[in-house]
């Protein structure tokens, strides 16, 4: 993607729709440089009339004038620049809300292929980048061109051969800005690139704290944290260190002009082809047009950090969705929940191992399933791709004789709820992470929720009940109590199709046992499939998979399993040792 074709955008999409405000703007830029202009042009009769010709009638009048365009300036500034702080805002809100669109919808392989922290990184940093393009940039690009222009009509009217001489200095401080421009907008993208680094790192250090404590790896995570924030350090100290480069090189050229300038007005002045009233005056215009111009040759260097940050943003915007509604999709109807799997294939990335091997499942409805095996084995791959949080390779998935690829994603996702034993909380309050499931829920089934998953028994001791904040995914939370809320969620959006990543483990026996019963009233009726770990989950099942490496090696019910499979049969003599 080019410069010019970013630019477009982002003007189309961001700018375009507060292009009024924009032109209000420019108006009030109109005006200071019209007022700036009027300061250094009036410094001409300023000096003759009242210093040459020390006339009485302009001594007031001059000085008032001078005041008079000197509010005028701040006035016009100040409000050229509100307007544009206004409309940066909304440019900011507009692009961060069109991003975050984006990443809530994007697929399961997009997240699961970025840290967190690198998205967030881009929300924060490339997005200020953006916001800094649109609004400093336009704002200073008519200001000081429209001042710039103002002061050298002024230059011109008071003599042209020194103008012409100043204007020298514009084409030679572009030429530097623009070599610096270059360079900032590759030193801008190592900067972010390891900001982003920095944001992913911080974020798992806040995950993992505990990890840390009991390995006691404080100072080995003191020593990756300088590194990273080291880095950044330099990335930084680069960019600072290019803006400044146009600071000495501005001051050079001005220094040469000024000099040159009143080396060539004293031999005018001289020869009476200028009066010192006219020199002045230029020479006032000439040092106000200083600030414009610098403005102006650093301008390039906020473009090229804007485009920089376009660059990463634009993408994630634009991504689309592999997974997504077919044409002509229609909603799932589910009669009896009966799902099978015809000869699917998947692996999550080309050319890497394949994860499932044409797998056939015929998944009765209204019972429960049990899929069992190693670890590896591609137990959870079956599961995630029921809810579609991932395509298959190869074959089809159907629910009541319908492909799940032929109905739309919100009626399939809408009959479908999920159990894991990594079970994922906000940091909200007992009430909101239940109600999740359904927003429109009533006090009085959210509790309804809560009693059968055995919820209402923790809640109750907590000091604000319904309404205790629980910490970030429930950290005041013991491990079943996460676990019992998360089937109070599932309870309460009354799918037909349950979806179980054996919600039961690592629990002490009277909170398994509490769980279980939970499990029996959520699944009572529903199509469920379950990852077995634990023994009462097998003997409960109707039916039996065993996963081996992507296939089905066995199926049936527990007592043909143990005749048919050795490797069920191994299986399930582990699970009684460990009973």
């Amino acid at each position: 993607m080019n410069n010019i074709t970013i630019l477009k955008r982002l003007y189309r999409d961001y700018t375009k729709k507060y292009l009024s405000k924009i032109l209000m703007s420019v108006f009030f830029s109109i005006i200071l440089a019209a007022s700036t202009s009027s300061v250094a042009y009036l410094l001409d009769p300023a000096i003759k009339e009242l210093f040459i010709n020390k006339s009485q009638n302009l001594i007031i009048l001059i000085p008032a004038l001078i005041i008079l365009a000197f509010i005028i300036k701040g006035a016009s500034l100040y409000l050229a620049k509100v307007i544009m702080i206004n409309v940066s805002e909304e440019v900011r809100k507009d692009i961060q809300t069109d991003m975050f669109a984006s990443l809530i919808k994007a697929d399961t392989q997009l997240v699961d292929n970025k840290h967190s922290g690198k998205f967030i990184g881009n929300l924060m940093n490339d997005v200020n980048m953006i916001v800094n393009l649109i609004s400093t940039a336009i704002l200073n690009l008519f200001k000081d061109s429209l001042t710039l222009i103002g002061l050298l009509s002024v230059m011109f009217y008071q003599n042209w051969k020194l103008s012409l001489i100043a204007i020298i200095m514009i084409p030679l401080a572009s030429f530097a800005a623009r070599t610096l421009g270059k360079r900032i907008g590759k030193v801008s993208t190592q900067q972010m690139q390891r900001a982003g680094l920095l944001t992913s790192y911080l974020i798992e250090i806040f995950k993992n704290h505990k990890l840390i404590k009991i390995f006691q790896k404080e100072n080995y995570e003191k020593k990756r944290a300088n590194d990273l924030i080291h880095t950044l350090k330099e990335a930084s100290r680069k960019i600072n260190i290019v803006f400044v480069r146009a600071s000495p090189i501005m001051e050079s050229l001005t220094g040469i002009m000024i000099a040159l300038i009143i080396f060539i007005s004293a031999k005018l002045v001289i020869n009476d082809e200028l009066e010192v009233s006219n020199f002045f005056s230029f020479l006032a215009a000439m040092m106000l047009a200083y600030q414009p111009v610098r403005s102006l040759a650093t301008l390039n260097i906020a473009v090229q950090q804007g485009l920089s940050g376009a660059r990463r943003i634009i993408p994630i915007i634009d991504d689309e969705n592999e997974i997504k509604d077919s044409t002509g999709a229609k909603d799932l109807i589910i009669n009896n929940g009966q799902i099978e799997f015809e000869k699917v294939e998947f692996n999550y990335h080309l050319n890497e191992r394949q994860i499932l091997n044409t797998i056939n499942l015929s998944i009765p409805g209204r019972k429960m399933t049990a899929l069992v095996g190693q670890s590896g084995a591609g137990k959870s791959t079956i599961l995630n791709l029921i809810p579609r949080f991932y395509n298959v390779m190869g074959g089809d998935i159907k629910i009541d004789n319908q492909s799940i690829y032929s109905s739309t994603i919100f009626s399939l996702r809408k009959n479908i709820s999920l159990v894991s034993q990594d079970t994922t909380l906000f940091d909200d309050t007992v009430r909101n992470n239940i109600a999740y499931a359904n927003l429109d829920a009533t006090q009085e089934q959210i509790e309804e929720a809560a009693k059968f998953s055995f919820a209402d028994e923790f809640i109750e001791k907590l000091p604000n009940k319904y309404d205790t904040l629980i910490g970030e995914n429930g950290v005041r939370l013991s491990g079943g109590e996460k676990q019992r809320l998360s089937i109070a969620r599932a309870i309460l959006k009354k799918s037909s199709i349950i979806l179980l990543d054996e919600a039961t483990s690592s629990l002490d026996a009277e909170t398994e046992n509490k769980i279980q019963k939970a499990i029996s009233f959520l699944t009572q009726g529903k199509t469920t499939i379950v990852i077995a770990h634990r023994l009462s989950t097998i003997l409960n099942s109707d039916k039996i998979y065993v996963i081996n490496k992507g296939s089905v090696i066995g199926e049936g019910r527990h007592d043909d399993l143990l005749l048919s499979s050795d490797e069920y049969k191994n299986f399930y003599e582990k699970q009684v040792k460990k009973s």
